[in-house]
Order: C-alpha cells, then sequence, then structure tokens
C-alpha cells in the first residue's frame, strides 16, 4: 500500500515564510482536501508536494522514502494541475493532451487514451479545435483531461472546479472517485465544496507564521 507524506515541512517563499511544522499523512485510496484563505499556502504546498518547489526543511517521502532522492521516480507518479492553464494556443485540443500524454511514454495507446480523456470531459467535440479558440472553462477541461490520459497514481489539483459549470464538476468528481477506488490518492486545494466521501481536511491557516507589521 502506498503512502504520502510530510513532516515538519516548512515553505519560504521569497523572504516570507509561508507556514510551518506542517505534517500530513495519505494512504492509497486518500483524498486530502487543503483549506484556508489566499495567502495560507495551499497552491504553495501542492508545488511543494510536486516537487517543483523545495521545502525549506522537513521531509517528504513515498512509501518511507525521500522523494528527493529519485525525483524523476516521483514525476512519474504524480500528475500535478495548477490553477493556471497549460493550453498551448496553436495546438489542437487533442494536441494539448496528446502532448502531456507523450511525456509519460504512452506510445501508441496516447490516440485513444487522449479521445477517451476528452470524452469524460464532455469535449470530444472540441478535439480539432485550436487552443486559443478555448473558453476559460475549456481550458480548465482541457488540463483536466490532462490526468486521465496517462495514469499516475497521485493526483495534485490546484483550484480545479474553477470556471467549471456544476455537469463538469460532477464528471470531476465521479473521475476522482474512480481514481480513488483503485487506489490512487489525491490532494485538492479548493475554496468550494466537492462532493467526496471519506476525505481529510487540511486547513494550512493553522500552520501560518504571523509576518510583522
Amino acid at each position: 500500500m502506498s503512502i504520502f507524506c510530510g513532516q515538519n515541512l516548512i515553505c519560504v517563499r521569497g523572504e516570507r515564510t509561508v507556514f510551518t511544522d506542517l505534517d500530513f499523512n495519505l494512504d492509497a485510496g486518500g483524498a486530502l482536501v487543503l483549506i484556508g484563505p489566499n495567502g495560507s499556502g495551499k497552491s504553495s504546498l501542492l508545488r511543494l508536494m510536486s516537487g517543483l518547489l523545495p521545502q525549506a526543511a522537513g521531509s517528504l517521502s513515498w512509501n518511507n522514502e525521500e522523494i528527493r532522492e529519485d525525483p524523476e521516480a516521483h514525476a512519474d507518479r504524480m500528475h500535478y494541475v495548477g490553477h493556471h492553464d497549460a493550453v498551448k494556443p496553436v495546438l489542437s485540443v487533442a494536441e494539448n493532451v496528446a502532448f502531456w500524454a507523450s511525456l509519460r511514454g504512452r506510445g501508441k495507446k496516447t490516440q485513444s487514451a487522449v479521445m477517451a480523456a476528452l470524452e469524460a470531459f464532455g469535449i470530444a467535440h472540441l478535439a480539432e479545435v485550436p487552443g486559443r479558440f478555448l473558453s476559460a472553462g475549456q481550458k480548465r477541461r482541457v488540463n483536466l483531461a490532462r490526468i486521465l490520459a496517462a495514469p499516475a497514481p497521485l493526483w495534485l489539483l490546484d483550484e480545479p472546479t474553477t470556471a467549471l459549470d456544476k455537469q463538469t464538476i460532477g464528471a470531476l468528481e465521479a473521475t476522482i472517485a474512480a481514481h480513488r477506488a483503485g487506489g490512487g490518492m489525491v490532494v485538492i486545494s479548493t475554496h468550494s465544496d466537492m462532493g467526496l466521501e471519506s476525505f481529510k481536511v487540511l486547513d494550512l491557516a493553522g500552520f501560518a507564521i504571523r509576518q510583522a507589521s
């Protein structure tokens, strides 16, 4: 059983300590919801979990092995979807998702996997449309399709429901439920309620350091 955990984590951005002494533990099939006011470090923690941002102190581990000992292995086991939409404007919807899937070595299975992912998020009919013509909600769905186009046990999602309609949020909730049922993990930063079952909540406001005025 896979276990993803952090102990005594400290995050520093510039000269500011964002949070300190933060712990979390996530088992296979688990979900962790990050809450807290703007600036409390939700996005920073997700970037730290992804390996894109180094922790100032503390440890991050997967199955009791430090992530920094093998960052490539950690990159292969996770999907990070930030709140900025990484959609290339000159590529079609299908090409955008295929690009990300190809980075994980899907090979000949890429095309079928991409179309299945687009179908899951209701944008298969936009497969040939260039990214520059998409609405904000459509771009968000393109980015979320990446998590289905190539398997990874750990999903790190920063405000995934932004610009999504109710129907698409339902599709995302079903996608997350299926992922967890198969032993996958998910960490979500959100300001809105989502239909998740048996999840943990981590309020980052409790780990912030008051800055001198």
